[in-house]
């Protein structure tokens, strides 16, 4: 009788184990996907700039390096959670829409040649950064390509970065390669690919359409499963190949 309720108790023991096991995986796989799409993230530092840890500790190593070269770097937007780029797109949606009268598709493809769906965009996991010069911070728009190409006011942070960025860790994000689909070349767009490379890799294994189809998200309903396979190809994949 002894030896039964031993191999009862023991039995017992290791259903409990391996019901906390799954909760854990289940809670680590919930937290990564929080992570992932920018609901809540715990590695976050900064105050009003806020990155992931190891990105921001980077960051400040490439700036101290930049400030002794006579090159000021300044971060205009790094995390954005997904609140935040929701609030964008649908501002977008409804411009696009209402005020300038295309259709929800035409909307749609407008809005992605620069802004990222909501819980896709590479904001979310705090490995992104847009840089400027600080002499010039005070400057409207100041996220345009030309002002970044010879003759532009941030021509000089931009060559820095193009000899010295890799060495920190940071690669630019959408180059100008004229093979490139997706995204519009952005110059001033960098990530620090010793994390962003892990959370791409986490981050392409989700369940894109379960993701993306939400009420929430206006225009979601217009999402096919082939324009969802080709915003992830060309938008989320289609990056620079160092980052991948």
């Amino acid at each position: 009788m002894f030896f039964i309720q031993r191999i009862k108790m023991n039995l017992k023991s290791s259903i409990l184990l391996f019901l906390s096991i799954c909760n854990f995986n289940f809670s680590q796989k919930n937290m990564n996907l929080d992570i992932l799409q920018g609901i809540k993230n715990p590695n976050l530092v900064g105050d009003t700039i806020k990155l992931e840890k190891n990105t921001y500790n980077a960051f400040k190593k490439m700036k101290n390096a930049a400030k002794k070269e006579g090159v000021n770097l300044k971060i205009v937007s790094a995390y954005r959670g997904y609140e935040r780029q929701k609030f964008i797109w649908n501002k977008k949606f409804k411009k696009f829409t209402k005020e300038n009268s295309l259709t929800p598709t035409q909307a749609i493809h407008e809005i992605i040649r620069f802004s990222t769906i909501p819980g896709t965009s590479r904001h979310h996991w705090g490995t992104e950064v847009d840089i400027i010069d600080e002499n010039y911070s005070d400057e409207d728009n100041v996220l345009i390509s030309s002002k970044f190409e010879k003759g532009g006011i941030f021509f000089k942070i931009k060559n820095w970065l193009s000899l010295n960025s890799k060495k920190f860790g940071f690669y630019l994000t959408y180059n100008n390669d004229p093979k490139r689909k997706g995204f519009e070349y952005e110059p001033w767009h960098y990530s620090y690919a010793p994390v962003s490379k892990k959370m791409l890799s986490m981050f392409i294994k989700s369940d894109l359409k379960k993701l993306l189809v939400k009420d929430e998200i206006y225009g979601s309903e217009f999402f096919t499963d082939d324009f969802i396979e080709k915003y992830k190809n060309e938008y989320i994949l289609d990056i620079n190949p160092y980052l991948k």
